[in-house]
């Protein structure tokens, strides 16, 4: 059962300037500041990323055909998403489209990858907030907390259904963690009769796994009226942006492959493109606080940190993907949706959802949708059988590849030479998505619980689960690469009084 909000004492902080570093159960680094005014209210909060990767310019002078695998390992969490992304954009670079049957198995293989990437933010990352309680205390605040009060079959069923998901990526991908399956216009191998089998009792384990996820959320989640008061509050986690998401030929939830979908704030379609346009579509900008970028829409284009139809800001999330889908495209999920929707509205949601932290129901939907995906494709016999590549192939330019990570859309956009040696290389990833929204969530709530200089842990955390909902990978998604490496220069007096600050950014 889900515990009650209880919240911790608070206390009085004598700074203008409260500091959360570092920021947990995410993906990477970042911190957030909070600055407040002399009456100890909160001036504003920054969502900040202050490590820098880079991948985009080491990429350079590569093989293009390295990159699948050189770009999965950003990070441990979303490496499938990355390399079938650059297998993509490779593709691409050599002209090519992947076989029917290489299709498949790569779609095996992603429906699978997001079955065990949203089982682990799902109960490792997001649940401590909602079945420990928001202000539990820190060291109960973990998944041993969220065990011991959902009891050891349901955290044994969760390594059980995440460790099969992983198996059938290591069946294809060659590994469970960095796959090396993908090669121009194919994969590496096929997918034998014993292999496909192991595959099918897996995936059927996997989605019975997924339904009853969809019931834990409804009895400790949704039953917890004290967390929906939370989660339904427009003073807190809310903001009205558009939302973008991958959609198929029908406008179906899609994660491999289709055009992409934004809707305005009041549910209208304000754009639908093919991936490979992304850039008549998007930009990004830059803040000189923070080494992650912040994408928008080129029309209406970047006014800042602000929401509304004036501003190009959007999301790209699972909440972002439904809001994006007319429907889902398989029965459960679309039952689950209807149902989803059906409550929303009752709720008094109209038109698209932007309450932040109804992405982690979003995300067990899609859970549900990708196991039942996966067996569909794992059951399917016939379409393992046939060419598993293309030959001949020469590279022809520039790939752009594109798919719905965990976390968002992801875009690769490669160029490389006649020898395959990549000139230019730009990534787009699901958190850089939705930096911009991010920061404008972990302000809003900042500014709604911090007053009087009152700070507690269960506040600072409310402050973080402004983020967790969206599952950040900072990893991936730190590419900001100024000129030269800020810098700023104290200059004191003999008493230690600053005479003057040079700064470099």
């Amino acid at each position: 059962m889900a515990a009650p909000i209880i919240w911790d004492d608070k206390k009085k902080v004598n700074s203008n300037r409260v500091t959360v570093d570092p920021i947990t159960r995410l993906e990477g680094h970042g911190k957030i500041e909070i600055f407040l005014d002399d009456k100890g209210d909160v001036t504003n909060a920054y969502w900040q990323v202050p490590e820098l990767r880079g991948f985009e310019r080491f990429c350079i002078g590569r093989r293009v055909t390295e990159l699948n695998q050189i770009t999965a390992r950003l990070c441990g969490v979303c490496p499938g998403a990355h390399h079938l992304a650059s297998t993509k954009a490779i593709d691409g670079c050599f002209g090519a489209k992947p076989t029917p049957t290489a299709y498949h198995v790569r779609d095996t293989f992603y429906n699978a990858h997001f079955v065990h990437s949203h089982i682990a933010h799902f109960y490792a990352l997001a649940a401590p907030d909602f079945v420990c309680g928001p202000a539990a205390p820190a060291a109960e605040r973990n998944v041993l907390g969220v065990v011991g009060r959902v009891g050891l079959e349901l955290g044994g069923a969760v390594l059980k259904a995440r460790a099969e998901a992983q198996e059938i990526q290591s069946i294809i991908g060659g590994k469970a963690t960095h796959p090396v399956m993908g090669v121009p216009g194919g994969v590496t191998k096929s997918v034998t009769e014993e292999e496909r089998q192991k595959m099918v009792a897996n995936a059927k384990d996997m989605l019975e796994f997924a339904k009853t996820s969809v019931k834990v959320f409804k009895d400790v989640v949704y039953a917890n009226k004290d967390y929906m008061s939370i989660v339904l509050n427009p003073d807190l986690y809310y903001h009205e942006t558009y939302h973008m998401g991958m959609v198929n030929s029908k406008k179906q939830f899609e994660i491999h492959d289709g055009p992409i979908r934004v809707l305005d704030q009041k549910g209208n379609e304000h754009d639908l493109y093919d991936p490979k346009d992304y850039l008549d579509h998007i930009s990004e900008a830059v803040e000189p606080w923070s080494y992650e970028k912040f994408p928008y829409l080129k029309k209406p284009g970047y006014k800042g940190l602000v929401d509304g139809p004036d501003s190009g800001l959007y999301r790209a999330t699972p909440l972002s993907r439904l809001n994006v889908a007319v429907e889902m495209p398989t029965p459960l999920a679309q039952d689950a949706l209807v149902e989803y929707r059906g409550i929303l509205k009752d709720a008094g949601v109209v038109g698209p959802c932007q309450h932040t932290l109804v992405t982690h129901w979003a995300r067990i939907i899609e859970l549900l949708c990708c196991a039942e995906k996966c067996l569909q494709d794992c059951e399917d016999k016939d379409a393992f059988k046939g060419d598993i590549k293309q030959t001949d192939l020469v590279p022809v330019g520039r790939g752009v590849g594109c798919v719905e990570a965990p976390r968002g859309t992801l875009t690769h956009d490669y160029t490389c030479d006649e020898n395959g040696i990549v000139t230019a290389c730009n990534m787009v990833v699901g958190t850089t998505n939705n930096n911009g929204p991010i920061c404008m969530d972990v302000a809003k709530v900042a500014k709604a619980l911090i007053h009087n200089f009152e700070v507690s842990p269960g506040l600072l955390n409310m402050c973080e689960m402004a983020f967790r909902a969206y599952d950040p990978c900072n990893s991936c998604a730190t590419h900001s690469l100024p000129g030269q490496m800020p810098l700023t220069a104290e200059i004191r007096n003999a008493d230690g009084t600053v005479y003057d600050t040079i700064t470099r950014n």
